[in-house]
């Protein structure tokens, strides 16, 4: 994220590269960088002549060379800009000479998504010297929540921990996605509001109180009703709750929950940097530490693997998602 910031400040400064090669797991912040070049690196009546958008499917290595080496038109520079790279990956090493030796009027933007140049190569090293090249990796579970409070911050709002975990279990770790929801948000409250779990699930669907978050913390307090009240839930609403997630959810509960037995020093600070957990969320576990001891949650997470097999219709092909889960909550629980 850091990242992502100085390449936008060095542009904004007049420091502008050549190369921007963009390249990692999450396409999100490839995106970010690649959308302020094409909107704020060329003065919109310049962009008619000086602008072009390409797609990997669609061109060669060749031909983004041959455009790159093109002169502007009236203008002291011109950005090509490709998309969907990735797509070129047989042939990316051919951009070598080019990078050697890049057009100083030209700046040059490939999005080389979910995929890695080899440091070891020649192409890597010449980019490296002559451009930019950014990389980047998925962002953890903590890491995904701290953003969206930061990132909410930043526009203008406060953003609940709570809140923040709803969207993550919702929408997965796919910040694209979180940040259409954020935006949605932005359009419904006025700046300096509080974004509650209470507005999410008013305004974009996700229930407070029926969530695989309260499930796991439920089930994590011994709070036996309220675990079967959200199971019978999940149940009636299979589509939006599949058995599968369910499971694989609690599976990583559970597993970082062994991990939290295993650690001498249990401190918030630790653990959250540990489990790779937002620390608001470690009191949870502590509390469930206290209610399955290391063996429990050893023979919890057996029972989570033999239901993870059963929900995919190995041995139980005819058996209801609702009596396989409450047969889980059963076992768990007791």
């Amino acid at each position: 994220m850091d990242d992502v910031k100085n390449i936008v400040t060095a542009i904004k400064k007049g420091d502008i590269k050549p190369i921007y090669f963009l390249t990692g797991e999450e396409p999100y912040f490839i995106d970010k960088i690649s959308d302020y070049i094409e909107d704020h690196v060329l003065p919109e009546e310049e962009k008619g002549f000086n602008q072009m958008v390409l797609y990997g499917r669609d061109v060669s290595v060749d031909d983004i060379i041959g455009n790159a080496k093109r002169f502007p038109m009236m203008a002291e520079r011109q950005v090509i800009i490709v998309k969907e790279a990735q797509d070129l990956s047989r042939s990316i090493e051919q951009l070598l000479p080019y990078a050697e030796n890049p057009q100083p009027t030209t700046v040059l933007v490939i999005n080389y998504k979910y995929k890695k140049l080899d440091k070891r190569k020649k192409l890597h090293k010449a980019i490296a010297k002559t451009g930019v090249i950014y990389e980047n990796k998925r962002l953890y579970e903590n890491q995904v929540v701290d953003w969206i409070q930061k990132e909410m911050h930043t526009r203008g709002y406060q953003m609940a921990p709570k809140a923040a975990q709803m969207l993550l279990e919702f929408l997965g770790n796919q910040l694209d996605k979180i940040d259409n929801e954020l935006k949605k948000l932005q359009l419904i409250a006025p700046k300096g509001t509080s974004i509650t779990p209470e507005l999410i699930e008013e305004n974009i669907g996700i229930s407070k109180d029926f969530n695989i978050f309260e499930l796991r913390k439920a089930i994590g307090t011994k709070d036996n009703l309220k675990a079967h009240r959200i199971i019978n839930y999940f149940s009636q609403n299979e589509k939006d709750h599949p058995m599968v997630m369910t499971v694989g959810m609690l599976f990583s509960f559970f597993v970082q929950l062994q991990q939290y037995h295993a650690l001498k020093d249990q401190s918030e600070a630790n653990v959250a940097r540990a489990l790779k957990v937002n620390r608001f969320f470690v009191k949870d576990y502590a509390t469930a530490a206290r209610n399955y001891n290391m063996k429990k949650v050893s023979s919890i997470i057996s029972y989570l693997r033999e239901a993870d097999v059963k929900s995919k219709g190995v041995g139980a092909a005819n058996v209801p998602q609702a009596d396989l889960l409450k047969e889980l909550l059963v076992k768990i629980i007791n």
